[in-house]
């Protein structure tokens, strides 16, 4: 990676392992420390042919046409080497736009985010796949930042750890599913594998994205506690809790209106946000917690110099292809090419 395009390589094609093409002379050096194998005794009675009476010019040419198996394995060492030393063709500079944030999410999967008192696109869904449709929208837009992502339940997992990659990040989140990591609601525990990931960065920006419908009822870190050590830490803690406050259900007695969010802990995660000077935000719906996430768009990012890189693009087949190929034609070819073939 570059710092700026004046540090430019000069070449477009380079080798990533080039001292493997030290091992070239390695047939010559064989050739010449290891004795020469004994020839087989020819016939005492030698029948003559036209080659033997054939002018020395043509007779020196001659030789070196039946030496071709030996440059055709000469060249498929060469191309073997080549291969080995892994070539690659450097494309046009790319400039990386980074903002020096590091971002997590970490999103609940337990029991409770089944409920379904959401709308997704006009139907009825469950809270976690509101929450897939509205924080994968929000990864793809993080260009610049560099993404991991926390799934918790009884216990915290780190899914993905930081990266720009925020393809591969949307999509381990399409792919988890509920009681993934227990039933229960492990708060603090994955508070604190965010603060163990992140605390080391060298960044100045570091934020944490929890999504909770629920109260901390596993785990061995209480929410606040570990909300003191993201503090210290320099992480900021964007706290979300998820769930409709009224909810119709129906029943033997007839239809009735419940608050599905009633277990949830609102208290504690607006003192984990203001611990560590972040935000308590309340999603009702999707459009509630679409707009959070918009609003978490303006975190202001930590502006740092462009990064430079050049993509590359392997090459190594092309050599290993030919060499290959000439060892098929040597080994069809070179029986005939003996005498007595």
């Amino acid at each position: 990676m570059l710092d700026s395009p004046r540090d430019e390589p000069a070449v477009v094609i380079e080798f990533e392992w080039w001292w493997l093409l030290a091992a070239w002379p390695a047939p010559f050096l064989v050739r010449w420390l290891t004795p020469p194998v004994a020839r087989r005794r020819r016939a005492a009675l030698r029948a003559p042919f036209l080659d033997d009476f054939a002018p020395a010019g043509v007779a020196e040419g001659r030789r070196w046409l039946r030496r071709w198996p030996l440059w055709l394995a000469l060249l498929a060492w060469t191309a073997l080497v080549l291969a080995a030393s892994r070539p690659q063709w450097l494309g046009d500079p790319v400039s990386l736009p980074v903002s020096g944030r590091d971002l997590m999410l970490a999103v609940d999967l337990s029991g409770s985010m089944e409920v379904e008192d959401f709308r997704l696109d006009g139907k009825v869904a469950n809270r976690l796949a509101a929450t897939k449709a509205i924080a994968g929208d929000f990864v793809q837009r993080r260009e610049g930042d560099r993404i991991g992502l926390i799934l918790f339940g009884r216990n915290a997992y780190l899914q993905t750890p930081l990266t720009f990659d925020r393809t591969t990040v949307n999509q381990l989140l399409m792919e988890s599913v509920i009681g993934l990591a227990g039933q229960e609601t492990a708060i603090g525990d994955a508070i604190g594998l965010a603060v163990k990931h992140l605390r080391d960065n060298d960044v100045e920006t570091r934020v944490l994205v929890l999504v909770t419908d629920g109260a901390n009822t596993a785990g061995s870190v209480s929410p606040l506690r570990a909300a003191g050590l993201a503090a210290t830490a320099g992480l900021k803690i964007y706290t979300i809790g998820i769930g409709a406050e009224e909810m119709r259900v129906d029943s033997l007695f007839g239809a009735q209106r419940i608050n599905p969010s009633r277990d949830l802990d609102e208290e504690t995660l607006i003192g984990i946000a203001r611990a560590t000077g972040g935000r308590y935000f309340r999603a009702r719906d999707t459009a509630e917690l679409a707009r959070i996430y918009s609003l978490l768009d303006e975190l202001e990012p930590v502006a740092q110099a462009p990064v430079h890189f050049r993509p590359r693009t392997a090459l190594f087949m092309w050599p290993l292809g030919a060499a290959l190929l000439a060892a098929a034609v040597l080994v069809v070819a070179l029986p005939r090419a003996r005498p007595g073939a």
